[in-house]
């Protein structure tokens, strides 16, 4: 099989996913993979369905001129053209990482439901992948490099080029008389993935010629490891009494005592996966057992991570969704009753109409406050009113919500508290409409 004819098959396994696809994107550094990259996919559909997207870093004085470069060839191909220009938030993983996360997360705006993003990653960066994951000590899943394809915010990522080297791409671009650009931070050895690319690998290179298939054949083999780990922590988690909670899930205590601390860690990092979060790392992992699954019983422990947030009440383990959203909890809001309100840290307060339940429809609006402390109120049907601090103990709302629970007031009475409870003298009688609240919170 030639080159060029082996190339063009890379896209075979694609071509049903092509053919329904709502949206087709390219990734273009400008870079001689992903010019090729553009230029093959190109040839296989028509020009006016894809649309290549250029992300500029501002990061080099030629950025401008790069960027110029890859719309004229844009023009020049009959390929509609985006392009960006981000600013950098760089935190304790650097530079490259800062850039990385605000390329894919451009992407994943422009990504619509069903909408393909190819990149023009091949073996060569999939060896760097898995070379620099290892000198940051991951594990199976990190040694398992970059999956050909995965999903990315409503689409899909497909790296289609990644199981053929630079030099092969290379060759086949220098045949066509393709152009391209160099980017001159390439050379630049301070970025750790530069200086394993120019200063590590090419002395590897020289002991162990072959060390790319041996280093894919490693690849592969953690990528199996994966696998059997994710299945094995999807059967614990499935006997755990999984619940979809107010900004996340929870599991059962009891049964993660019952797996050995290897099997607990697992558990952890896959269940962030499986709801579509960022794995933890060990170090967070080990945190989560010491700190909120090994305190004693009495303690409301947390550990927030990223975007998210592990806490333990009521003997179980909740994984929620973090976003630091807070409350406001000096001007309080009106809400007609008739419209969905979203509230100040993204909760969603909704109500639809009933009969003989919920809350009596005696006001045009209601008024949300928050706690202050000192409140009290009368639960329907309950002897006695009890101070709010311990109703909300009793009807076990977790520490975490009972500062951003809603309380509903009309005429300066509270009448109502989330989605809980109504006030005695509040509640719609049999034969009237009432109301019935409902408190969605997705994050915290």
């Amino acid at each position: 099989m030639s080159q060029l004819s082996s190339l063009n098959s890379s896209f075979t396994p694609w071509s049903q996913a092509i053919a329904d696809a709502p949206q087709i994107l390219v990734g273009l550094s400008g870079g001689m993979d992903s010019i090729l990259l553009l230029t093959l996919l190109n040839e296989k559909i028509d020009s006016k369905r894809i649309q290549a997207i250029h992300i500029n870093h501002d990061l080099s004085d030629s950025a401008d001129q790069w960027q110029q470069f890859c719309e004229d060839y844009c023009r020049q191909l009959g390929v509609k053209f985006f392009t960006e220009k981000v600013q950098l938030v760089v935190s304790g993983e650097g530079l490259e990482a800062a850039a990385r996360e605000a390329r894919y997360a451009v992407f994943e705006k422009q990504l619509i439901k069903n909408g393909l993003l190819f990149l023009a990653h091949h073996a060569d960066d999939q060896v760097e992948t898995v070379l620099y994951r290892l000198l940051r000590g991951s594990g199976s899943r990190g040694l398992a490099g970059m999956p050909e394809s995965r999903r990315l915010g409503p689409g899909r990522l497909i790296r289609p080029l990644l199981s053929y080297s630079k030099q092969a791409l290379q060759d086949e671009a220098i045949d066509r008389g393709l152009k391209w650009i160099e980017d001159e931070s390439n050379l630049n050895d301070r970025f750790d993935r530069n200086y394993i690319r120019n200063q590590v690998i090419p002395v590897i290179a020289k002991r162990w010629p072959d060390y790319p298939q041996a280093m894919l054949r490693s690849a592969g083999l953690s990528d199996q490891a994966d696998q059997l780990s994710k299945d094995l922590a999807l059967n614990d988690l499935a006997r755990l009494d999984v619940v979809k909670e107010q900004a996340g899930w929870s599991i059962s205590m009891d049964g993660l005592f019952g797996l050995s601390v290897l099997r607990q860690k697992n558990l952890l990092r896959y269940w962030s996966q499986s709801q579509m979060l960022v794995p933890p790392s060990s170090k967070v992992i080990n945190e989560i057992l010491s700190s909120v699954v090994g305190a004693r019983l009495d303690a409301a422990p947390q550990v927030i991570w990223q975007s998210q947030c592990w806490a333990r009440f009521q003997n179980r383990l909740y994984l929620l969704r973090y976003q630091n959203n807070e409350v406001n909890k000096v001007d309080p809001l009106h809400w007609d009753m008739q419209n969905v309100l979203k509230l100040a840290d993204n909760s969603i307060i909704n109500a639809r109409t009933t009969k003989g339940r919920g809350l009596a429809v005696t006001t045009e609006s209601l008024e949300i406050r928050y706690r202050q402390g000192g409140e009290r109120c009368k639960p329907q049907g309950r002897k006695h009113s009890s101070s709010l601090k311990k109703l909300l103990l009793e009807y076990q709302l977790p520490p975490w919500l009972r500062d951003r629970v809603p309380l509903f007031y009309a005429q300066e009475q509270l009448v109502a508290v989330g989605d809980l409870w109504v006030c005695e003298g509040w509640s719609a009688q049999p034969d009237k409409t009432g109301l019935e609240i409902k408190w969605q919170l997705d994050s915290l």
